[in-house]
């Protein structure tokens, strides 16, 4: 017994200096953690899909996340390469692969609940499996009838994915390879509570107009001068449709969470399901909420719910329009047995609501389509190119008179209008805390309770799945709660002036085409949000992308927005020319089509962005322009200070700068 208690303690003794250096080094790792999250933050923006410097960036050290994967796990880059998603999604298309074809990691395995799961498989085995979930970046061309699919690895990652949670997985790996792969674990900060992370900060005395002015100047990222041709200036985010940088306290939320124990974290995620279930009256009697990773995934959720619901002696039908996202379409067409209707639109993009009926009213009361019966509606709160809000209401009463429940892609709509799921009788919502200045990889389903057909053991893992993210989970709390407290008058009042403002300088550019709502004073521009496509007749629209980055540092999003069918409608692309562009696609997956550039504005957006934006656009057009504001004079004809190729090499010395600030 005295031997054992001896080597008892000499163990002991040996464990404590080890203890004494974690003690030291977990609050430094998570300190250089921090660092290097923030920084990519300051130049935060999506991946692959917009312009500009900030795209550049968060583009490259995304991909770059995927190099540093392979490299952690020893496995050659010409060979394999990495997706990211949720762990139940990775599940999925592991049991699909050969057992020697892949390796996995996971931000939790090393203590970081970042909700991120890492899929490092060979090229080869990829190649021969479909995608799992499908939306945005999964597709290159979509048509009413047929997809064009996106090459591996975009292919298998679904809408949006979690951006800076990535980065700091890869950032975190970095680290792990050279301190050990416990400097996360057994922190001594500080323990604080859900109420201290959630509902305190340092602007808690301000709401309304006050407390979106103090928070504007909390904007992580505002004021980073870019390389331009007329020399250095502030960046210039016009892109928030796209995703939505962060404020100091939302961010603040995220990285105090990282920093919990287990308990304060799992008291964090039904404190938020109820902020959530606050903030679009959906009471949790009535509703359920589960988070996920993206609105796509969330969708993609209830597809595969709603392919197990319907009985074999009808034909299901999904009803949405010609406005929805890739998001919103892919998924129901995925659904085996099932078929899709689209509803017109009009030119301001607002759905005919007789035709809905009409089209309701022949499948389900009249049955004149043999077995088929329209089993869901399924629209956008608002549309992603038209910036237009559907009458979720009407839309409501007019699907449940058929005895068809509701679900709404809520991703444009839940950061601009205020959002009733209990009074506009909505059955299933869906939408991303990137789009609402939470970038952290959280996404949300509410769906009505006993609306969802899995099983208890599926249910628990889609739940587990998205918790795993309690740091995404805090962020998207505190950015809602911040929105209540700056009031839905005071945000619809400024994104108001700022789309009034935009469209009338738009107005005075010769050789400039605006799609949608145009007209300030036309009675319907109170239903439409900051989103304004645009063209100019003489340009690609990438071309014009590019142009507002290199002469003004503006970042905006160019193409088809992942929303194909309704760009072609609105260019007017016929079913010759679709044909055509499906051949060029295959033959030239780099090439560019048309499509229209977009700009879309965010509570962060001021007056001064606007009219900078004007001038510039006047200046990418080749046109004089002038207002009765003297600061929106430019010439067309001033001289740029530097060319082109000097100041294309400095963005990618931009870029290459914030990678090493980034992962060092």
């Amino acid at each position: 017994m005295e031997i054992f208690q001896e080597s008892t303690d000499i163990i002991e003794r040996q464990k404590a200096p080890i203890q004494d250096h974690l003690k030291t080094e977990v609050p430094k790792a998570f300190a250089d953690l921090e660092r290097g999250v923030y920084a990519a933050l300051e130049t935060y923006s999506n991946v692959h899909r917009g312009s500009g410097h900030f795209s550049m960036v968060s583009t490259h050290l995304y991909e770059q996340s995927r190099d540093i994967v392979l490299e952690y796990l020893k496995m050659k880059k010409s060979q394999n390469t990495v997706i990211f998603s949720s762990s139940r999604c990775i599940g999925i298309i592991k049991a699909q692969l050969p057992k020697n074809s892949y390796q996995i990691l996971s931000s939790s395995e090393f203590g970081l609940s970042l909700g991120i799961c890492a899929l490092a498989v060979s090229r080869k085995a990829l190649s021969k499996i479909a995608p799992l979930h499908t939306g945005g970046g999964t597709a290159r061309l979509i048509a009413k009838d047929w997809v064009v699919w996106s090459k591996s690895p975009d292919k298998f990652e679904a809408g949006t994915p979690a951006i800076i949670n990535i980065i700091a997985f890869a950032k975190a790996l970095r680290m792990i390879q050279s301190s050990g792969k416990d400097i996360f674990r057994n922190s001594d900060h500080e323990k604080l509570t859900v109420a201290e992370i959630l509902y305190h900060d340092e602007l808690e005395k301000f709401s309304g107009h006050e407390l979106l002015e103090e928070l504007r100047k909390t904007l992580i990222g505002r004021g980073i001068q870019v390389p331009t041709l007329q020399g250095s200036c502030p960046f210039i985010n016009l892109d928030n449709s796209a995703s939505t940088p962060t404020f100091t306290p939302v961010w603040n939320a995220f990285r105090e969470t990282l920093r919990q124990s287990g308990q304060v974290k799992q008291e964090i995620i039904p404190e938020v399901k109820s902020i959530c279930s606050e903030f679009l009256n959906a009471p949790q009697t009535e509703y359920e909420v589960i988070f996920t990773s993206n609105t796509t995934e969330a969708t993609n959720l209830a597809a595969e719910s709603y392919h197990r619901e319907y009985s074999k002696e009808t034909e299901p039908v999904v009803l949405n329009s010609l406005l929805e996202h890739s998001s919103n379409d892919l998924p129901w067409r995925m659904v085996p047995n099932a078929s899709v209707i689209r509803l017109s639109v009009n030119h301001e993009g607002f759905l005919d609501l007789n035709e809905m009926e009409t089209v309701l009213r022949e499948y389900n009361l009249e049955e004149k389509s043999g077995k088929k019966r329209i089993r869901l509606v399924a629209v956008s709160g608002v549309s992603n190119v038209l910036g237009v809000c559907n009458n979720l209401e009407e839309i409501s009463r007019i699907a449940h008179q058929y005895g068809a429940p509701l679900l709404v892609d809520a991703a444009q709509l839940v950061a601009h209008r205020q959002v009733d799921m209990e009074k506009c009788g909505i059955d299933f919502l869906a939408f991303s805390a990137h789009k609402v200045y939470a970038p952290y990889g959280c996404g949300v389903l509410v769906a009505r309770k006993n609306l969802l057909h899995f099983s208890k053991e599926e249910h628990s893992l889609i739940r587990s799945s998205g918790e795993e993210n309690a740091g995404g989970i805090a962020a998207l709390g505190k950015a809602l709660l911040l929105l209540q407290r700056i009031g839905w008058n005071a945000i619809s009042e400024e994104e108001r002036k700022l789309t009034k403002r935009a469209l009338l300088g738009l107005a005075t550019i010769p050789g400039l085409n605006v799609y949608g709502i145009k007209d300030p004073e036309s009675p319907e521009f109170s239903s439409k949000i900051g989103v304004i496509p645009f063209a100019l007749t003489k340009k690609m629209s990438t071309q014009t992308g590019k142009e507002l980055a290199l002469y003004g540092g503006i970042g905006v999003r160019t193409g088809c927005h992942c929303a194909h069918i309704i760009v072609k409608h609105i260019l007017q692309v016929g079913p010759g020319l679709e044909r055509f562009q499906r051949v060029i696609v295959t033959l030239f997956p780099k090439l560019s089509l048309p499509g229209v550039a977009r700009i879309s504005l965010g509570i962060e957006n001021t007056e001064d962005e606007i009219y900078s934006f004007i001038r510039v656009l006047a200046k990418v057009a080749g046109q004089a322009q002038t207002s009765n504001d003297i600061n929106s004079v430019t010439d067309a004809t001033e001289k740029p200070k530097l060319k082109k190729a000097e100041v294309q090499r400095q963005m990618d010395d931009f870029v290459q700068a914030k990678a090493v600030q980034v992962y060092g």
